[in-house]
């Protein structure tokens, strides 16, 4: 009797609390575990108000990775036109093809968007530089009631604060048998002489850093200015092979056969496989990265309210399982999961095995003089000339190192004197 007394207790709360008119000063709801308050949300989901904001003339600003949600392609659900339709709020829809230029143009403040999907740890990075909005809880129901608490709770946002999984997913070598003499199996493959011109390279520096760092054996997160430099080494010396360095365009390359090797992520490899039947992919036996892209809510988004219409609309069942049966990349998502082709869901590049997935790691946020020297180096080696080989690395690595030493007696200085006042 007593459980019986509670439940309808925690329900009538839940009810006189649904949906609350949102002010940005209100309390805000920390994560509840996805298996817990899965009552409550469900309630909260059936209540839900999608026409709350309807004829207000709300434009919702959306940034998302390219090919990254289902717009209608190929007589698939348009999840943009679907939420316009249901909510009378308008999308805009843009683009970024890597979480630096994402960035970028968030902190320059030379645009405003509402809600943005970057990696897990571009999110820690938000978060420590103040630039997310809270979420609140009670506004994305579906989230809670759906999303595995495999994917909550990360080291990246604790409590999920700040950030709803979208996706997750590794990154591997995607190569062209037609162009290469054997399957590829390691991270020095992108290294290999033969293929000179017909290599690919990821334009970022955290994702190149990450693949040197591995095929010296390190941990893809550097810790020292010695990590720094071993990958600066190796980077400097892949140039003379490398074709390009892109990002997003290695989806476009590798299908037109313009490539024999790339990094590239395991979702888009599955598309790219289908539209180019010679494709390939692996992931090196030095380990990779894995990773969990979110939705966040920048802190100067002018529509939050509608922010989190946007987010729990994602992660309703049928608009989640058609961005996964589009994008390939796997699902947080536990109905979704489950209404997903088994054919799928069987596939190891889309869920890799327990024993590949253990010989994975995710990206962490860096100490800001490790990140300042990546950056730094990744900046001058992408303007390098070979001519110059020999004395270039050591006079980048000096470089670093004074600045590394500059860097920390400011902030020594900055310390002794707010100590002093």
């Amino acid at each position: 009797m007593k459980k019986v007394f509670s439940l309808i207790v925690a329900l009538c709360l839940v009810l006189t609390m649904a949906l609350p008119a949102f002010a940005a000063n209100d309390v805000i709801l920390i994560a509840p575990k996805p298996d817990s308050k899965k009552l409550e949300a469900a309630q909260l989901a059936e209540d839900y108000d999608w026409k709350q904001l309807d004829g207000q003339g709300i434009t919702l600003n959306m940034f998302n990775w390219g090919e990254y949600m289902s717009l209608g392609q190929d007589g698939a659900m348009h999840v943009n036109k679907e939420f316009e339709a249901l909510t009378g709020i308008k999308v805009n829809y843009q683009t970024f093809d890597n979480n630096e230029g994402m960035y970028t143009k968030l902190k320059s403040g030379g645009a405003i968007y509402d809600v943005v999907i970057p990696s897990d740890y571009m999110i820690a990075k938000m978060i420590k530089e103040d630039m997310l909005q809270p979420l609140d809880w009670s506004l994305i129901p579906n989230a809670t009631i759906h999303i595995s608490e495999k994917y909550m709770d990360l080291e990246y946002d604790p409590g999920n604060v700040y950030s709803v999984p979208y996706t997750w997913g590794t990154v591997g070598i995607i190569y062209n048998s037609t162009l290469v003499n054997e399957v590829p199996d390691s991270w020095n493959d992108l290294w290999n002489e033969e293929y000179a011109n017909d290599i690919l390279m990821f334009g970022n520096s955290r994702d190149a850093f990450a693949i040197a760092l591995l095929k010296n054996g390190r941990s893809l997160n550097p810790k020292t200015l010695d990590d720094v430099e071993v990958a600066m080494e190796d980077l400097i010396a892949q140039k003379g092979v490398v074709q390009a360095y892109v990002n997003d365009e290695i989806f476009d390359k590798m299908c037109g056969g313009e490539a024999a090797l790339a990094p590239y992520y395991a979702g888009d490899a599955l598309t790219m496989m289908e539209e180019n039947p010679d494709l390939g992919f692996v992931i090196p036996k030095e380990g990779t990265n894995l990773f969990t892209d979110a939705a966040v809510i920048p802190k100067d988004s002018q529509n939050v309210l509608a922010a989190h219409m946007y987010i729990n609309f994602l992660n309703e069942v049928d608009v989640a399982l058609a961005n996964a049966e589009y994008i390939y990349y796997p699902t947080p998502h536990m109905g979704a999961y489950e209404e997903l082709d088994e054919e799928l869901k069987g596939n190891p590049v889309a869920y890799p095995s327990d024993d590949v997935l253990a010989n994975t790691e995710v990206f962490t946020i860096l100490d800001d003089e490790i990140s300042t020297a990546m950056d730094t180096a990744w900046s001058d080696i992408r303007s390098f000339n070979q001519a110059s080989n020999d004395l270039f690395a050591p006079t980048v690595f000096l470089i670093l190192v004074i600045a590394t030493v500059a860097i920390n007696v400011i902030r020594s200085r900055r310390i002794k004197k707010r100590i002093e006042y």
